[in-house]
């Protein structure tokens, strides 16, 4: 089993996690994008998309190059890098990105954000697959003696963006969606992660 491999039976049964949904950034601060940015969505979108590679080249990654730069690249982006955890649990595979504010570039090191591309375009497996990843990088924060008690993630086809935040023993869903056609608030809210994040540890 791989983290993609997961339902939210498994994750409730094996893991003994709960969901729910609720607003996570109720008091978001929308971000005007760079014309660097805007231009480089445009030409992304203009060449099309073939894979979910190709989604990732041409829209995710520009949008987190943006957060980093908006935060003095305060933060080490990693990107395609397995996180395996515990392989006999089933945490093991390849997570598309995960923020950490180790400068460490090596190999990953106390994570605090996961990102899950949804494969097929399915939104929720992706917000599934994340989960998962979440609560492997909370035993590698535990492994390392690394005290983040909150973590964050997202699942994205890339023109759509679902946030969740995993605290204690509970996965909470955010019941706002973001797109890439509302820029703003979607750099608003990540740059929301970035800051809750900041203070821990």
């Amino acid at each position: 089993m791989a983290y993609s491999d997961f339902s939210v039976f498994d994750l409730r049964q094996q893991f003994d996690v709960q969901f729910r949904a609720d607003t996570l950034f109720p008091q978001l601060t929308p971000i005007e994008p760079t014309a660097w940015l805007r231009e480089a969505l445009r030409k992304g979108q203009d060449l099309g998309f073939n894979s979910e590679k190709s989604r990732s080249e041409r829209l995710v990654t520009p949008v987190l190059m943006e957060l980093s730069d908006l935060n003095h690249r305060s933060f080490s982006i990693y990107s395609g890098m397995n996180l395996d955890v515990d392989i006999g649990a089933g945490l093991r595979g390849e997570c598309d990105f995960i923020f950490s504010f180790s400068r460490i570039q090596d190999f990953i090191a106390a994570p605090v954000f996961c990102i899950a591309e949804a494969k097929k375009q399915d939104l929720e497996l992706g917000t599934i697959q994340c989960a998962a990843q979440l609560i492997a990088a909370r035993r590698l924060n535990e492994q390392e003696k690394n005290p983040i008690h909150t973590l964050y993630g997202c699942s994205t086809t890339g023109i759509e963006w679902r946030f969740l935040k995993y605290e204690g023993n509970e996965f909470i869903l955010d019941e706002q969606r973001y797109y890439l056609a509302q820029l703003p608030a979607l750099l608003g809210a990540l740059q929301a992660v970035v800051d809750a994040s900041k203070g821990q540890g």
